[in-house]
């Protein structure tokens, strides 16, 4: 089986070096228009050859769109328009109401299968990529049921085969969800990066008092813009209803200490201290 990588970066370059663990005799296309990411790609063993999109799409069976969304949402027709009867497409967004309305309104929406593989790091590019990223780690598959059966097993044989926990939702509830669990997270690091950055025109030795903890809070703010911005983009009505959650909950925790109201502040961190249970009991599924 040939498989076709469409945008060889973080989570494309990893799914094909953990599916070439899996089948060492697979071979796998990539396409991308940087030329720097198509050497990188080559030398990694990510990819056995470059092609042109047009090229790519005749001779996979499979292809992994793997761009960042706002290039998604204008490849993915195009690559319908292209794709042989019995060929199918994954997406890879982070996004999914948007990008599943673009696939809806084309007559081969049946070869499209909706994917979220829910890894990630904050590093990017076929450089970054490597084959323990995706296995044991949740995927989420959007409207199942408008993918024809076979394409859709085949994404799930695949995803399995790495060792991915497969959940299905609906792209709404998707992007819902991933607005305060994922992209209200990178919100808070951009804007603590921010923060920081700016009193440290003042204060040159702040960086040099920075623990683990600040690096790790800070962590996602080295996540690719290019990548991020469209995704904020495309999800901006439950982002903007995250960020006032999560800006609601700042002002009541300032107010608990400005007014040095030390049970309410401990009650909050009490509170919240509950997300290691939950995050432990995701962790054990």
């Amino acid at each position: 089986m040939i498989i076709s990588i469409i945008g060889v970066g973080l989570l494309g370059g990893s799914f094909a070096l953990s599916l070439r663990e899996k089948y060492p005799n697979m071979k796998f296309v990539g396409v991308d228009q940087s030329v720097v990411n198509q050497k990188i790609a080559l030398a990694k063993g990510i990819v056995d050859e470059i092609m042109t999109l047009e090229e790519a799409l005749q001779v996979a069976e499979l292809n992994i769109l793997a761009t960042p969304v706002d290039a998604i949402t204008l490849l993915l027709p195009k690559i319908l328009d292209q794709i042989p009867e019995g060929r199918t497409l994954m997406d890879f967004g982070s996004t999914k109401e948007l990008i599943c309305k673009v696939a809806d309104a084309h007559p081969k929406r049946t070869q499209f299968v909706a994917v979220h593989p829910m890894a990630g790091t904050e590093n990017s590019g076929p450089g970054a990529a490597f084959k323990e990223l995706l296995p044991g780690k949740n995927v989420i598959i959007c409207d199942k049921e408008k993918s024809d059966t076979d394409c859709l097993t085949l994404a799930d044989t695949f995803l399995r085969d790495i060792g991915m926990k497969i959940h299905y939702m609906k792209p709404v509830e998707h992007d819902l969800h991933l607005a305060y669990v994922s992209h209200l997270s990178h919100i808070s690091s951009f804007a603590l990066g921010l923060t920081v950055l700016e009193k440290e025109r003042d204060e040159k030795a702040i960086f040099d008092m920075a623990s683990t903890g600040f690096s790790s809070t800070v962590r996602l703010a080295k996540s690719s813009p290019q990548m991020w911005a469209p995704i904020f983009d495309q999800n901006k009505q439950n982002v903007s209803k995250a960020l006032g959650d999560y800006i609601e909950f700042l002002k009541k925790f300032k107010v608990a200490i400005d007014s040095e109201d030390l049970p309410t502040s401990l009650d909050f961190m009490s509170k919240a201290n509950d997300i290691g249970r939950i995050l432990s009991g995701i962790e054990k599924k």
